[in-house]
């Protein structure tokens, strides 16, 4: 589904407004309190919301208590836990909301000081799991209006579905830093370096094992292959891979 230019705009020029609203609010240091109220006007004002209808606080399930949720009808859309403006995010902050949502068979959990948005996928496992799939910061000048619109669209009122955030977080798994990094380490990418080298120079000595240890240990930043996230990365390409070579299988048999 394309994005509605209304939606852009409005998205475009509210973010534009609170940049400066949370740049001043994280200079002042405000407290946990004073964010969430930020955060629920953010809701409002660039995703669209029905502040008093769509968007609910204080939501407690078997004693689990989640700060904000929104949702439209009979559909629960996504949880938010907020922290305070000055405080570091971390992955162990959207634990509450982890537990409320797999309650409640949310799937979608975003993090947020206000200034700095996490948008979590939660997975139905044993134990349950959760993959981070993007993290943004609104005082930041590093992230580009055009990449910060984008991920808030996703979320907006007009846009959301299960159907687009599910497509929108495979995009951002396969052209994420960590899959790159994997892909690199893979032995088609390993072989296609020994053989662009050899082109360089046909008398040129160099296994495959070379070259994925350079990969590893002096080329790759260390926190893309040992992270968490760097391991899930591998995990996933696997996966991938193993389903590109069955269905290259079966259209062969066919």
């Amino acid at each position: 589904m394309a994005t509605p230019k209304k939606v852009i705009d409005r998205v475009t020029t509210q973010l534009k407004k609170y940049q400066t609203i949370l740049v001043e609010a994280k200079s002042r240091d405000i407290n946990e309190s004073d964010t969430v109220a930020i955060v629920n006007d953010m809701l409002a004002d660039v995703l669209g919301y029905k502040k008093y209808i769509e968007i609910t606080s204080e939501q407690a399930i078997r004693g689990t208590y989640v700060d904000l949720s929104v949702r439209i009808g009979e559909e629960d859309r996504f949880l938010i836990e907020v922290k305070a403006i000055g405080i570091g995010l971390k992955d162990q902050h959207v634990k509450q909301a982890m537990e409320y949502g797999a309650h409640k068979g949310i799937e979608w959990v975003i993090l947020t000081s206000g200034a700095v948005w996490r948008v979590y996928k939660i997975h139905f496992t044993q134990p349950i799991d959760q993959t981070l799939v993007f993290e943004i910061d609104l005082t930041q000048p590093t992230f580009k209006l055009a990449q910060l619109v984008e991920c808030f669209s996703i979320l907006s009122r007009e846009v959301f579905s299960q159907l687009s955030m599910t497509m929108f977080y495979q995009q951002k798994q396969i052209t994420g830093k960590y899959t790159i990094a994997a892909l690199l380490q893979s032995q088609s990418m390993v072989g296609a370096i020994r053989k662009e080298l050899k082109k360089i120079d046909s008398k040129v000595k160099i296994e495959d094992e070379d070259i994925k240890s350079l990969l590893i240990n002096d080329i790759l930043k260390r926190e893309l292959i040992d992270s968490d996230e760097g391991k899930q990365a591998t995990e996933f390409l696997k996966k991938l891979e193993k389903a590109a070579a069955r269905a290259k299988a079966k259209k062969v048999a066919s």
